[in-house]
């Protein structure tokens, strides 16, 4: 008889440990509290207008081909990936601009614009990101780190690879001009790491990228989501909507199913939790059956930053703007700004902003004659004293008047559609703790082992996916984290 198992959640995570337990044979249901799938990557239409809750720059495809390839399926049958060239365009404060991609002789004649001495700085800097991340992501992304042992073994690795240093730091010591510092320094935030505190390991997103490239889903992330939903309905999986859970049942120390909001129960062979894992354990779990993940512990854990989302549709096209597909628009400030964020959990008046123009690529994402955004900005989680119920609109207004004064003309009076989520939605909806973006900071004492792990140190037949537990946020860790549920599962039998 095949082992039932209970996925909740349908985050990328999520989707990805159902299908690939369903090519191993098992039955899978998944639960999930709102009215579509996704997660963080739920899709919002309104007016002909479709905006990609996120995630938006598609890393590593080859990890999706990997999910339909376990089921017998082409992904290219299913969704359509597109390069994108430049990966990003970063502008610094006063609005000039910095195209990054793959190519090598073409970032270093970027670099010439701004730096010549840099170049022979960032060849280094590349080559040793190399080394970064054969030992990060290669070796060790889909590892479980299930005792200490398996950390101590890669402690030496780590130490030879200055993991102690920072994300800056480690920058810093190839580059030494303030803004490309900061240029080849941010891919921390795209997982929700302050790139002053967090571990030089994440330096290997950028040599990531450049191994597989940044890419576009044609008709946005969500076209990813629909087309995992196609395969696990095909494969014979069911999804649950409008189901919330409000309780992992436990028997004997054993996850044994979930009760959901409306009193009904559902039992399983084991429960994969795609949920905020804080969230999971301090609200679906009752602290008695907790020893290692007690409130207490919980509360002390570190947190990412949350997001201020804003996504906008225009009644008219910027095609003759300076804007690329994927834009970072950075504020005068950098260190500072992230300090008031990380540390001080203070909302700044100044912010940068991540941009996303997709029907530059996709026109189909809008109306015709239109143009759809979202903009993004890093602000505290909700451990800060910001109200949201006040501060939302006048934060809004402040970010479109910015970019109708400096990127986009005569923007407020063409918007013709808007949404926004900020700190609230993530608690609220998201069910995300204190309200951060990306669940347990990436900082070095919060990695690998340090994080939590994909199976459950308090409760077995219990197991973790997506950006809390190991290895990380961001859509290469999550589906990393998809690989190592299932191998554990399979081993476990």
């Amino acid at each position: 008889m095949k082992k039932k198992i209970i996925v909740i959640g349908s985050g990328f995570g999520g989707l990805a440990t159902a299908s690939r337990l369903l090519s191993q044979g098992y039955e899978v249901e998944i639960f999930e509290k709102r009215d579509k799938p996704g997660g963080r990557a739920y899709v919002y239409e309104m007016d002909g207008f479709k905006f990609d809750g996120g995630p938006t720059v598609i890393t590593a495809p080859f990890l999706f081909d990997e999910i339909f390839e376990a089921a017998g399926k082409k992904r290219e049958d299913y969704f359509e990936l597109v390069p994108c060239d430049p990966f990003y365009r970063i502008f610094n404060a006063e609005g000039e601009k910095f195209d990054y991609n793959g190519d090598h002789n073409f970032v270093l004649n970027e670099i010439e614009q701004w730096n010549p001495a840099d170049k022979e700085g960032y060849s280094k800097f590349i080559k040793t990101t190399e080394a970064i991340f054969n030992k990060g992501f290669v070796e060790l992304a889909d590892q479980p780190f299930l005792s200490l042992w398996d950390m101590i073994k890669v402690v030496p690795d780590l130490l030879r690879l200055q993991s102690h240093k920072t994300v800056y730091k480690y920058i810093a010591q190839f580059i030494e001009n303030d803004f490309l510092r900061k240029v080849f320094s941010f891919h921390p935030l795209l997982v929700g790491g302050n790139p002053f505190d967090t571990t030089s390991i994440y330096a290997m997103i950028h040599y990531l990228e450049r191994e597989w490239g940044v890419h576009y889903a044609m008709g946005g992330t969500g076209s990813i989501v629909n087309a995992l939903v196609q395969l696990i309905e095909e494969q014979g999986g069911k999804i649950h909507y409008n189901a919330e859970v409000d309780e992992i049942t436990i028997s004997s120390g054993k996850a044994d199913g979930i009760r959901l909001n409306d009193g009904s129960e559902h039992s399983a062979d084991q429960i994969v939790s795609n949920a905020d894992v804080a969230f999971t354990y301090r609200n679906m779990i009752p602290e008695s059956e907790r020893t290692t993940w007690t409130n207490r512990k919980i509360e002390r854990t570190k947190y990412s930053m949350s997001l201020f989302v804003l996504y906008f549709g225009t009644k008219k096209r910027y095609l003759d703007s300076e804007l690329e597909h994927h834009n970072i628009i950075l504020g005068e400030r950098y260190e500072e700004l992230l300090s008031d964020i990380f540390h001080d959990k203070k909302l700044a008046d100044d912010f940068s902003l991540y941009l996303h123009m997709p029907t530059k690529t996709d026109p189909s994402l809008a109306p015709e004659g239109c143009e759809g955004f979202y903009v993004l900005s890093p602000v505290p989680h909700l451990d800060g004293e910001t109200d949201w119920n006040e501060k939302a609109k006048p934060y809004r207004d402040a970010i479109i008047s910015f970019l109708e004064e400096n990127y986009l003309p005569d923007l407020e009076e063409n918007i013709v559609v808007e949404h926004h989520i900020d700190p609230l939605h993530f608690k609220n909806t998201l069910n995300s703790y204190k309200g951060s973006a990306f669940s347990v900071e990436p900082i070095l004492t919060q990695s690998a082992w340090f994080r939590p792990h994909n199976k459950s140190e308090d409760i077995d037949d219990l197991f973790f996916v997506g950006a809390g537990t190991h290895p990380g946020a961001g859509l290469p860790g999550v589906l990393s984290s998809a690989k190592i549920a299932e191998d554990l599962i399979c081993k476990q039998d």
